[in-house]
């Protein structure tokens, strides 16, 4: 499964099912505080490579698409990533074909032949992503989306993760130029952007004019800006988080969200308090191709607290997504620390000074200790 949408699965259901994802964000979430969901930890770019290998065998692939255009062609309408390599290696295909979901451009197509069981249906419930929120930035979203905006150049392509503080910070880029887009995820913040004149794609060296995704999470805005557009385009993780294509971008700005940060830079996106709640995904892909990019902007982003909690810590108390080897820009409410090509002592001074000021000194006396 990928990030929980409905509550379809239940924890009642796992005595007939094995229930597997590469999250637990959404309605996983559910799933995996009652113990019957096993997480794969991996890179998102390696799912495709697993499915084809078949390492991760797939049966039957179940499909929300849209209904056809005049050709007769069904687009696979929220989503391509994975899917793809997983409808390529499927024995039965099952599509519900939903008037809600938008037509967009894609990898590939399904006709009807294609399918061993089409069911039509007429949803017009909004399809809005658990992942998100319906409350707006808080103060502290909205700092440290403007402190990212202050780093990212225009005519920079953006690819962004998804959450708060990201759409914060497609929110904080709206007096940009020229900016570009080429992202796992696109959320609402995206049409936002588009509708404020600063996305045009325009100077991005594939692609041109033209923004790619894997995924569309997001409400109906989202969904009607995606609908029919021939400048939008939802694409395979092996295109969306190729390192090969990433680096080829330049100016490619990488900007996403962690859980915890430690002192040498490593990230943590997966547990909070030893609790499995996020996910590995795409990030350490996107990262390093910030890094391998020309002029490329690796950015972490994450409040300095939660809940008088610092998420700036010694050493993470989960698993690192992103190794120290690995470590770009962090910004929080209280600023910037560059930690590229910087020592471990240097480093740990960058990130005290934009830790939240309250849980400073206790920091800096944890990181003397050790």
């Amino acid at each position: 499964m990928g990030i929980g949408s409905f509550d379809l699965f239940r924890p009642e259901h796992a005595d007939v099912f094995d229930f597997r994802s590469y999250c637990a964000t959404g309605s996983n979430r559910v799933l995996m505080q009652a113990g019957v969901l096993d997480i794969l930890p991996c890179h998102y770019s390696q799912l495709p490579a697993l499915i084809y290998n078949g390492t991760l065998q797939v049966d039957v692939v179940l499909l929300r698409v849209s209904p056809p255009d005049a050709q007769g062609r069904y687009s696979l309408g929220l989503a391509n990533d994975y899917l793809c390599a997983a409808i390529e290696n499927a024995r039965v295909i099952i599509g519900e074909v939903d008037s809600a979901v938008p037509w967009t451009y894609g990898e590939f197509f399904l006709a009807k032949t294609d399918f061993q069981l089409l069911i039509e249906t007429d949803n017009e419930e909004e399809s809005a992503s658990p992942c998100l929120t319906d409350a707006g930035p808080s103060l502290v979203d909205t700092a440290i989306g403007a402190h990212v905006a202050s780093l990212v150049e225009d005519g920079a392509t953006l690819q962004v993760g998804i959450g708060r503080i990201p759409d914060a910070i497609l929110a904080s880029l709206k007096s940009h130029r020229n900016l570009g887009f080429h992202s796992g995820a696109a959320t609402d913040g995206l049409v936002a952007l588009a509708e404020s004149g600063a996305l045009t794609n325009a100077y991005k060296d594939i692609d041109t004019g033209i923004s790619v995704a894997g995924m569309l999470i997001g409400s109906r805005k989202l969904h009607d800006f995606a609908h029919r557009n021939a400048r939008f385009r939802l694409r395979a993780a092996t295109y969306t988080h190729a390192p090969r294509v990433l680096g080829s971008i330049r100016r490619f700005a990488a900007l996403n969200s962690a859980l915890e940060v430690d002192l040498a830079g490593r990230v943590n996106t997966e547990y909070v308090n030893g609790k499995y709640v996020g996910t590995l995904g795409g990030g350490a892909d996107f990262m390093r191709g910030a890094l391998a990019s020309e002029g490329g902007l690796p950015v972490v982003a994450l409040a300095s607290a939660v809940k008088a909690r610092s998420t700036i810590v010694p050493l993470l108390s989960g698993p690192t997504a992103l190794s120290a080897a690995d470590a770009g820009i962090v910004v929080t409410e209280y600023g910037i620390a560059d930690l590229r090509g910087q020592t471990l002592a240097e480093r740990r001074r960058r990130m005290l000074a934009i830790t939240h000021p309250d849980l400073r000194e206790q920091l800096e006396r944890q990181a003397l200790s050790r």
